[in-house]
């Protein structure tokens, strides 16, 4: 399984059907041709550019589907072309993928179905699993949620966490905020606006209960709730000093209240880059 760093998801292997597991591989993207015999539907480029954004920030939570083609070591897209659009957008090289025989993809929908029924998955890679059930299979909010068990509402709603902004996507998928969290975020118009209310949350440890009340000041036009300020730990002041004096460079550290958290290491210039990056221990 490929780490988060080349963009690819981290949770792909809960979701590959047992039978398609032999023909799961990474593809570079290069080597992938659109099925010429399948309409293409038009893609809007704001909602490809969102999708950029969210496999920059969490990778490709979904495998696309191809078949071989004609020429060695060339592939056909069969399913998933907004996944593969969107993954050029993103600079990926390469992409997660399913290959099939011919354009067959019979039994896939079922194998994911009963994935989803039995394996304990993160949010995002629950809503990106019935979005796969919807673009790539055709399938109805109702039909998905008959499916798995679930009510239509359900399915809607957790589909709508794939639309926020991608640095909150990253919050959730790290456990920074909750699902909970989100869906309260959710509710607000600005995207700006909903991005620094989810950094504050996550910082401050708030309840879903606060955030959903200063989700609702926002709306009423009320002014937003008072910072407060949070004492950082010792030990934590204390490593970003070693840090800090270590690479020459100024260092802070983020953390938020379950657990994650951000190190940032500022440069004055790319020779500047160049020397922390030998100091980490890089050639």
């Amino acid at each position: 399984m490929a780490v988060r760093k080349s963009g690819l998801g981290r949770g792909l292997d809960a979701l590959i059907p047992a039978e398609a597991a032999e023909g799961y591989t990474t593809i570079p993207l290069d080597a992938i041709a659109p099925n010429p015999q399948q309409p293409r539907r038009a893609m809007s480029p704001e909602a490809l550019q969102g999708l950029a954004a969210s496999i920059r920030e969490v990778g490709v939570l979904q495998p696309i589907v191809v078949r071989r083609g004609e020429e060695p070591g060339s592939f056909v897209l069969v399913a998933g072309e907004r996944r593969w659009r969107a993954s050029r957008l993103a600079g990926l090289k390469e992409i997660p993928a399913l290959v099939r025989e011919g354009d067959d993809v019979s039994g896939l929908a079922e194998a994911l179905v009963e994935n989803l029924q039995r394996e304990d998955l993160s949010p995002l890679e629950e809503a990106a699993a019935y979005r796969q059930l919807l673009e790539d299979f055709g399938l109805t909010h109702e039909e998905v949620g008959a499916r798995v068990g679930r009510s239509r509402p359900t399915i809607t709603n957790t589909l709508r966490l794939l639309q926020l902004p991608a640095t909150i996507q990253g919050m959730l998928d790290r456990g920074e905020l909750s699902a909970g969290h989100c869906r309260a975020l959710l509710a607000l118009d600005d995207p700006g606006y909903a991005e620094q209310l989810g950094r504050r949350a996550a910082e401050e440890g708030w309840p879903v209960r606060r955030l959903e009340e200063a989700v609702r000041a926002r709306q009423e036009g009320l002014p937003p709730p008072v910072r407060v300020k949070r004492e950082r730990p010792a030990e934590i002041l204390a490593l970003e000093e070693w840090l800090g004096e270590r690479l020459a460079a100024p260092v802070a550290i983020e953390y938020g209240k379950r657990g994650g958290g951000r190190l940032t290491v500022r440069f004055g210039s790319v020779e500047d880059l160049e020397r922390i990056y030998r100091e980490l221990g890089g050639s």
